[in-house]
C-alpha cells in the first residue's frame, strides 16, 4: 500500500468523522462538550469504551509483544475486570451521587481545596504521558510507512495528527467522542478479525487449524506460576491489572467521563460490566493476532524492523500488513484498524484533559457565562499543543515496548490518586488538607526508589505492575499521619 494510498484513506476516515462532530456539536455548549448533556445510550458509551480502552497500544504493542511475553499479559487482563466490578459498584455510585463533571470534585468535598488540586494534578500527569505513549505509537507507524517517503520530518507527522483531532473535537467534545469512538471500535475489532482470517489464509489454516497448530502452543503460555520472584507471576500480574483498572479507569477523568454522560447509575453501571466482557475477548483476539504474527514472520523470514538501528517489535504487524505482499484489503483493514486506534483513545484524552483543567484548576463554572465558552476553547488549543512536545519528546528518550512502558508509568503517577480515593471511601477521618501534596510526592519518590532496587538485593525478587498498589499504599499511610484528631 503506498504512502498516497494511505493518506487518501485517512482523508476519507477523517471526512466521516467531521461528519459526525457537526451533527454532534451543532449546540457548541459546555453543557455538551463536558457531559453530553447526560443522554448518552449506556450500550454505545459501553461500545465506544473498548476502542478508547485498547488503542493504538494495543493494536500494535501487544501482538508485537507476544514473542518476549507469550500470553502472560493475559493473567493482567484477568485482574481488569475485576477492577472493572469495583470500579462499576464502588466509584460509580459517589460520582452519580455527587453528580461531579470532573471526578476530582470528590476529593474537594472529602477532604479541601488542596486535595482536590492534588488529585486533578496527578490526573493530569497521568493522562498527558498515557495519551502521549498512544500518539506516539501511531504516529511512528505513520511516520515509517507513509511521511519518511515524502521526507517529512517526524515533529510534522505529530503536530498533522493533534491537528486532526482538535478539529473534530473542538466544538462537541464528549458528546462527539461517544459517537466517534463507537464507529472507530467497530473498523479496530473488525481490522483484528479480518487480519487474523487474512493471514490463516495465507498459511493455508482455517482459524481451528490455527488455534490446534503446534506454532501456537510456543507462544500461547498464560499462566506463570513457577517463581513468585518473577515479574510477570500470576497473583503479582493479576492484582497489578486489578489496581491498574482501579486507577485508570476507576480514577481517571478520561474513562469516568464517558460513563458520566449515561441517563443514570443503573446505565453507566450496564455499561462498565459489558464494557469489559467484550475488552477481556478483544484482547484475547489481539494475543492470538501477535503469536499468528510471529508464526508468519518465522515461515516467510520476515525480521522485525528496526527504528535508530534498534529492532521495534511494536512495527511487526504494520510491517506485515502494508509490506508483505499480502493484499491491498489487508493493508487497509491495517489501516481503519490504526487510525481508529489513534483516534479513539487520543480524542478523548484531549476532551478529558480540557475537561479537568478548566473544571479543577480554572474553575470555570465560577467564571462569568460569556467567558467559559472562551477559556474552554483557549484551554482546548493548550492542551493539544502540551500533546504535541510531550510526543516529540519521547521519540528521543523512549526505549522499551510502548505497553510496558506505559503500565510501568502508571504504578507512579496513578499511586498517589488510589491512595487518596481509597482513604476517602474506606476511612471516616479528616485530613489536615494543607499537607496533603507532600504525602502524595513523597508517595512518588519513596516508590521511584523502591521500583529502582535492583532484584538481587531484594533476593531474586523482581518488581513489578505491584509498584501501584505499594504506591497508594504508601499514600493511605501517610494521609493517617496527617489525619486530624
Amino acid at each position: 500500500m503506498s504512502a498516497t494510498q494511505i493518506l487518501l484513506l485517512i482523508a476519507v476516515y477523517f471526512i466521516v468523522l467531521l461528519v459526525i462532530s457537526y451533527f454532534t456539536g451543532k449546540n457548541d455548549n459546555n453543557d455538551d462538550f463536558f457531559k453530553a448533556g447526560k443522554q448518552s445510550p449506556w450500550y454505545i458509551v459501553a461500545f465506544g469504551m473498548v476502542g478508547a480502552s485498547l488503542s493504538g497500544v494495543t493494536f500494535i504493542s501487544v501482538p508485537g509483544w507476544i514473542e518476549g511475553s507469550q500470553f502472560s499479559y493475559f493473567q493482567v487482563v484477568l485482574g481488569y475486570m475485576f477492577g472493572y466490578i469495583i470500579v462499576a459498584y464502588v466509584l460509580l455510585p459517589i460520582y452519580y451521587t455527587l453528580n461531579v463533571t470532573s471526578i476530582y470534585e470528590y476529593l474537594l468535598e472529602r477532604f479541601g481545596i488542596v486535595s482536590h488540586k492534588t488529585g486533578a494534578f496527578f490526573f493530569f500527569i497521568s493522562r498527558v504521558l498515557g495519551a502521549a505513549f498512544r500518539l506516539y505509537l501511531v504516529a511512528i507507524v505513520l511516520q515509517q510507512f507513509v511521511f519518511d517517503a515524502w521526507n517529512i520530518p517526524f515533529e510534522i507527522t505529530v503536530v498533522i495528527s493533534i491537528l486532526l483531532i482538535w478539529i473534530y473535537t473542538n466544538k462537541g467534545g464528549i458528546k462527539t467522542i461517544v459517537w466517534t469512538d463507537t464507529l472507530q471500535t467497530l473498523f479496530m475489532i473488525l481490522a483484528v478479525i479480518l487480519s487474523i482470517y487474512f493471514i490463516n489464509k495465507s498459511l493455508d489454516w482455517n482459524f481451528g487449524e490455527f488455534l490446534a497448530s503446534s506454532e501456537l502452543k510456543s507462544y500461547s503460555k498464560v499462566f506463570i506460576t513457577d517463581s513468585f520472584l518473577e515479574r510477570n507471576h500470576f497473583i503479582k500480574s493479576f492484582l497489578g491489572g486489578m489496581f491498574i483498572t482501579i486507577c485508570m479507569t476507576g480514577l481517571d477523568q478520561d474513562m469516568m467521563q464517558k460513563n458520566l454522560t449515561c441517563k443514570s447509575l443503573k446505565d453507566a453501571q450496564k455499561n462498565m460490566i459489558s464494557f469489559s466482557i467484550v475488552l477481556v475477548v478483544v484482547t484475547f483476539l489481539f494475543m492470538l493476532l501477535g503469536a499468528l504474527l510471529y508464526i508468519y514472520a518465522n515461515k516467510h523470514n520476515i525480521t522485525i524492523p528496526l527504528m535508530d538501528g534498534k529492532p521495534k517489535t511494536d512495527l511487526l504487524f504494520p510491517e506485515i500488513a502494508l509490506n508483505s505482499g499480502l493484499g491491498i484489503t489487508l493493508a487497509i483493514t491495517f489501516m481503519l484498524g490504526l487510525i481508529a486506534a489513534a483516534y479513539s483513545s487520543a480524542d478523548s484524552a484531549l476532551t478529558s484533559l480540557t475537561t479537568s483543567f478548566c473544571v479543577d484548576f480554572l474553575n470555570i463554572n465560577k467564571k462569568p457565562k460569556n467567558l467559559q465558552k472562551h477559556i474552554r476553547k483557549k484551554t482546548h488549543v493548550g492542551m493539544s499543543v502540551l500533546l504535541v512536545i510531550v510526543i516529540i519528546i519521547f521519540k528521543y528518550v523512549l526505549n522499551s515496548n510502548v505497553i510496558d512502558s506505559l503500565l510501568t508509568v502508571a504504578g507512579y503517577t496513578y499511586g498517589p490518586l488510589l491512595g487518596l480515593f481509597a482513604f476517602g471511601i474506606f476511612t471516616k477521618y479528616q485530613v489536615k488538607d494543607r499537607y496533603v501534596w507532600i504525602v502524595a510526592l513523597c508517595s512518588v519518590v519513596l516508590i521511584t526508589i523502591i521500583g529502582s532496587i535492583p532484584s538481587e538485593q531484594l533476593g531474586g525478587y523482581v518488581l513489578g505492575y505491584e509498584l501501584l498498589p505499594i504506591n497508594g499504599l504508601l499514600t493511605f499511610v501517610g494521609l493517617i499521619l496527617i489525619r486530624r484528631k
